[in-house]
């Protein structure tokens, strides 16, 4: 049986009582994990704050860093893997960065928690402060090609076609008055991809005592204004492949198959001179 993409906080609790085998990944800051955590959660907060270059030495360092940690807290290939943030809404998408990375490494058994640690607390599941100690193992790093992952070659090769390039940043970088959430100036250029549509990533979610991503109607009519169907060849970008991960997720779950993601994103795209971008307002 395909491991879900999404699971609530009563299957990751059936799980957990059932003794499957599962690594429980806490993406949140090491601040946040210490004051408290699902027990027997293990924090990788590097999923969220690694920026990477598509370049080929720069996906190998990917691949390499990212197959030490996951085998150091416990990833053989026999595990479930699920990862969690604070909130769908509020971690910029660092759970489904983790599920985009492990998916790229080949690992196929990943679910993400649905509403993250806001939705194990509402529902009065336990809350640990210990730290574990996991068994390190050797995680099954694989060639997955670009099955998931496209790199700046594939972008440029994209510009003027039916490929969709989708922007889900926040708008004040769409209308380029920002380079990143790390800074206006951060990046030395401000703009968007070439003919790029744009639909900001926090519309795939439903606001509420714990935000969830929206019904799959509800995301094919978001994609619907930016000419998104089922059908659709569709390219995610945004600063550093994390709130385009928690569209991926979410466009995969409404059944929009064929999407991959530029996980350089802007922070690669605007630091080469030569590259295209449209600068100044898109209206």
């Amino acid at each position: 049986m395909p491991t879900p993409l999404l699971i609530n906080a009563a299957k990751l609790n059936e799980m957990m009582e059932s003794g499957t085998p599962t690594v429980i990944i806490d993406t949140r800051s090491p601040e946040a994990f210490e004051q408290g955590h699902i027990p027997g959660a293990v924090n990788i907060h590097s999923i969220f704050t690694y920026l990477a270059t598509s370049t080929p030495e720069g996906l190998e360092e990917l691949k390499e860093s990212f197959a030490t940690a996951f085998g150091e807290v416990g990833l053989s290939g026999e595990e479930t893997a699920v990862l969690y943030e604070d909130a769908m809404n509020t971690g910029f998408g660092q759970s489904c960065r983790g599920y985009f990375l492990l998916s790229y490494l080949g690992y196929d058994k990943v679910s993400i928690l649905h509403g993250g640690y806001q939705a194990w607390h509402a529902e009065g599941f336990p809350i640990s402060m210990e730290a574990p100690a996991p068994e390190s193992k050797t995680f099954p790093l694989v060639d997955t090609g670009s099955s998931l992952m496209i790199d700046k070659e594939e972008i440029l090769a994209a510009l003027g076609t039916d490929t969709i390039l989708l922007d889900v940043r926040d708008v004040d970088e769409w209308i380029a008055d920002s380079s990143s959430p790390y800074g206006k100036d951060f990046c030395p250029r401000k703009g968007r991809l070439p003919g790029a549509v744009w639909i900001e990533w926090y519309r795939m979610m439903k606001p509420g005592l714990v935000p969830l991503f929206k019904t799959e109607d509800e995301i094919l009519a978001e994609c619907k204004t930016a000419g998104i169907t089922k059908d659709s060849k569709v390219y995610l970008y945004c600063f550093k492949g994390a709130r385009a991960s928690n569209t991926l997720v979410a466009l995969k779950s409404a059944g929009i198959e064929d999407v991959k993601l530029y996980f350089g994103s802007w922070n690669e795209w605007s630091r080469i001179p030569e590259l295209p971008i449209e600068e100044g307002k898109p209206f």
